[in-house]
């Protein structure tokens, strides 16, 4: 028997776009033994066909309408097969189009290693459940995974989601959200000038010295040291110009006359291509420094300032250059930092500066209350003159 089917004769307008026109043809109709209506169309060759879970012909009809529009626009959803290791992969590639930062890349990669074998064959739909988001983070406490590592491996999956939300047509039905898991106060470690010529003194390699200098002045982070070239560095100029950087961002320092001394060593008879910071093996090889974990212990036991972590160099970099007078926007541009929000948690604060803000509100009391006393003074001299 033929399949019953009731035709609409609207037709959905053209729709202007910057280098072409696109029509869609459409209909509604009622197959054999359904209930419901369905619709079908066809745009820009490809046709789409699904019901309209509805018995009445207005309904279809506003359906049919409303999917058109949604196609024509890049708002419809094409998500019955896409599983979240299709994002993922989307996702790299567009990382790697857009020439992500490298370590950023790398980063996410690991992330993906966690978030596949759980996530990987979900389809799109069900991994946005609450309930699927709430088992990974279970599954990787259960691991011994910290929270703050948890809410990071999320937030690549969210953005992943992000991504599909945004193509057209789109991928996913909403952006991913969730729950983060409470994470503890960040580090608040930094090295008082003492500390930093303590840890000097100790330094035997020029290139621990060097970094030292620089991550405590400048607050380099220790991937930027680490791939730090010699054509990066313009000794002449006094400046270390960064083509890249965590934010994506390249940036510019110029340097103080000590880390202007340190670096000249350390690029001495080197050609522009080579890494800034090398050690000689025993064999009189010069290689590219790319651990120095231990090296940094040993100085760090020497100077007796066991557990300080490179990376407190950054926090006191900025810490110095505030107290120093600098303004905060030439500070965020020195040391890197894209956000306020993420600046100010590296702007520590001590009990003695606590304490020095003390003595300056008292001092500031003082001299109002010595302005008071002289202008009282002068008040009563010029009446007993008069």
């Amino acid at each position: 028997m033929p399949v019953s089917q009731e035709r609409d004769s609207w037709k959905p307008q053209r729709r202007n776009q910057a280098n072409a026109e696109s029509a869609a043809r459409g209909c509604f109709y009622l197959p054999k033994n359904s209930r419901n209506y369905w619709i079908k169309f066809s745009m820009n060759g490809r046709v789409y066909q699904e019901t309209a879970n509805t018995e009445s012909k207005n309904e279809a009809l506003n359906f049919l309408r409303t999917r058109v529009s949604e196609v024509s626009s890049g708002k419809a959803v094409d998500c019955k097969k896409v599983t979240v290791q299709i994002l993922a992969d989307s996702m790299t590639k567009a990382w790697e189009l857009a020439q992500k930062n490298e370590a950023t890349q790398e980063w996410a990669a690991r992330c993906w290693k966690r978030l596949l074998p759980f996530f990987g064959k979900m389809k799109a739909t069900d991994a946005l459940a609450s309930a699927a988001i709430m088992e990974y983070q279970s599954l990787r406490r259960t691991q011994g995974a910290a929270n703050g590592t948890i809410n990071r491996e999320l937030a690549v999956l969210s953005c992943a989601f992000t991504l599909g939300y945004e193509q057209t047509p789109r991928r996913v039905p909403e952006k991913l959200h969730f729950t983060r898991l409470p994470e503890p106060k960040g580090r608040q470690g930094f090295v008082e000038e003492k500390q930093y010529r303590d840890l000097s003194a100790k330094c035997e390699e020029t290139y621990m010295r060097a970094m030292l200098a620089l991550a405590y002045n400048f607050g380099f982070r220790k991937a930027e040291l680490l791939t730090l070239k010699v054509s990066d560095v313009d000794i002449l100029g006094g400046s270390i110009r960064l083509r890249t950087s965590k934010n994506g961002e390249p940036r510019q320092v110029n340097l103080t006359e000590e880390t202007r001394k340190l670096l000249a060593v350390c690029i001495s008879c080197k050609n522009a291509d080579e890494s800034v910071f090398t050690r000689t093996e025993l064999s009189g090889k010069r290689v590219p420094v790319a651990d120095f974990r231990g090296t940094w212990e040993a100085v760090t036991k020497a100077a007796k300032c066991e557990g300080l972590l490179f990376h407190d160099l950054r926090r006191s970099a900025v810490r110095g250059m505030i107290r120093a007078g600098i303004p905060e926007v030439v500070c965020m541009k020195i040391s890197g930092h894209k956000t306020r929000a993420v600046f100010d948690r590296y702007n520590i604060v001590s009990e003695r500066d606590l304490a020095d803000a003390a003595k300056k509100l008292e001092l500031s009391q003082s001299l109002v209350k010595v302005e008071q006393v002289a202008e009282k003074t002068e008040a009563e001299e010029h009446a007993r003159i008069q």
